[in-house]
């Protein structure tokens, strides 16, 4: 396994030396007088994936099991064809212009943390601890919790898996598909506890087959003598139409497509991030949108509009009518691999970001340990595996502790995708790998979406928002707290003081 040079700066600093003189891949010393105050450095996360296994990543972690399930809120809410596949086509594009602006902002800063780092670097630390303590103390955590549940809930659609649902005797009130999420859960931990390679290859593979698993599906269905292309001229009457329910489409399409930006998080550990980051986002996101309209073009074969509203799983009921039982198995099999590989992508990212602010002295020391034999942030992973294992066992209504930090999510979104005119405008001779096309207006039109998302966030949801807002706000005493502990500056970015 190779390892960085003695003198390579934490995977986590966003080093001005490497962004302005030499390629991101090459090293820079920190400066004599940075290098007597900060703390001795270890051995950082290496390098060590290629350009499939991050394309993988983003593939496997956003297709998880929205696309089979989403097709029956968009026409509740749009009524006809014609308008799901415009929020279809929309959410794919507000989504890559999104994965555009973090691939210039990841080429040109590509180390472990992501959004962490390039908040730090334009924002300061007090924005990106926030961000930390955000995905470290909610939004990861509770996303593993809802994606094990989920999967033992797909599981429970088989004969073999109906012993989930049953309640285990006992003082806490306990069904099995809870411990069994939580094995799965420590299972997919202890996978990326032994390092980040393994897990990424585990990621291709799986990522890989899931593909051919959505193709098939669609495949059958267009080879299915039972359906017909009148089937997209069908409606919808009683549809909730208009803006608002289009607007309601588009964010359910904006679920589904979540997760492009988890690459960002472990951009540390992929060799030449500055070609391979920009090819895996932009290019997982074309993979990413050919699938999911695919799958719902065939979904719409088979099964006209009223069906596909009053279907719970419509990818499940098309392949009913297709195959019969076997073909709802079928589905029900891709919805869980689909999840699985999910998950994978989710643990592997979010314990970068603690790892990340650690190693700054932003967060408590311990979280930067490296496994010295596997070469993973394993702290990080333990203890994001106990938070979820936490939310898994006390809190039977998580999905509502999981949609406080949607709000949180948008959020952050927003303002790492402000970070691009920040860079450009005070750092502008910096090496820039790859530049977003369309700049400005690009990152322009994801921020003012971004923030038309929080907005109806807060219209829609207001009671959810204000907690999700007090959630983040809740980061500064423990902020208070670190900053105690460790007295003095962070670690520097060096180089970075015109940020």
């Amino acid at each position: 396994m190779s390892q960085p040079h003695p003198s390579a700066p934490p995977a986590s600093k966003p080093l001005a030396a490497q962004a302005t003189a030499a390629p991101p891949q090459v090293a820079a010393s920190a400066p004599p007088q940075v290098a007597a105050s900060a703390p001795p450095q270890v051995a950082d996360l290496p390098r060590v994936l290629g350009a499939p296994q991050a394309t993988a990543i983003v593939v496997g972690t956003i297709i998880g099991s929205g696309i089979f399930l989403v097709p029956r809120e968009m026409m509740q809410d749009v009524g006809s064809s014609a308008l799901v596949y415009l929020a279809w086509i929309v959410g794919g594009l507000l989504s890559l212009f999104g994965a555009m602006t973090y691939a210039e902002l990841g080429a040109m800063l590509p180390y472990a943390g992501g959004e962490y780092v390039y908040l730090r670097g334009a924002y300061g630390d007090s924005t990106a601890f926030l961000y930390m303590w955000t995905w470290f103390a909610v939004a990861k955590p509770a996303s593993i919790a809802a994606v094990t549940i989920g999967l033992a809930r797909t599981l429970g659609f088989f004969p073999a898996f109906h012993w989930l649902s049953s309640t285990i005797p006992g003082p806490i009130p306990l069904v099995w598909s809870q411990l069994f999420a939580i094995a799965v859960a420590w299972f997919i931990t202890g996978l990326n506890y032994l390092g980040i390679k393994k897990a990424a290859d585990f990621q291709l593979v799986f990522t890989i087959l899931k593909v051919l698993l959505i193709l098939i599906v669609a495949g059958l269905c267009f080879a299915a003598t039972s359906g017909s292309f009148s089937n997209f001229t069908t409606t919808l009457p009683h549809a909730v139409g208009g803006l608002s329910g289009f607007m309601a489409a588009l964010i359910a399409t904006l679920w589904a497509y979540d997760g492009w930006n988890d690459l960002t998080m472990v951009a540390g550990e992929v060799r030449r991030p500055e070609r391979s980051l920009p090819i895996a986002l932009i290019g997982g996101l074309f993979i990413v949108g050919f699938l999911f309209m695919a799958t719902n073009a065939a979904i719409q074969y088979i099964l006209p509009a009223v069906q596909i509203a009053s279907s719970e799983r419509p990818a499940v009921a098309a392949l009913t009518v297709v195959a019969g039982p076997a073909g709802a198995g079928f589905v029900a099999a891709a919805m869980a691999l689909s999840i699985f590989v999910t998950l994978n992508g989710t643990i592997m990212s979010g314990a970068r970001i603690p790892y990340a602010a650690a190693r700054d002295r932003l967060f408590f020391r311990q979280f930067a340990h490296i496994n010295p034999r596997w070469q993973s942030p394993s702290t990080s992973l333990i203890v994001q595996a106990l938070i979820s294992t936490v939310l898994l066992v006390f809190l039977s209504r998580f999905q509502q502790f999981f949609e406080l930090a949607v709000f949180a999510e948008w959020l952050f979104y927003m303002l790492t995708a402000t970070t691009v005119f920040v860079y450009r405008r005070r750092r502008p001779n910096a090496a820039r790998p790859y530049r977003v096309w369309g700049y400005p207006i690009l990152p322009a039109i994801f921020v003012l979406c971004a923030a038309a998302v929080l907005v109806s966030s807060y219209l829609s949801n207001l009671k959810g928002s204000l907690l999700g807002t007090a959630l983040i706000l809740l980061g500064l005493p423990v902020l208070w707290m670190v900053k105690r502990i460790y007295p003095g500056p962070s670690t520097p970015l060096e180089g970075m003081s015109g940020v």
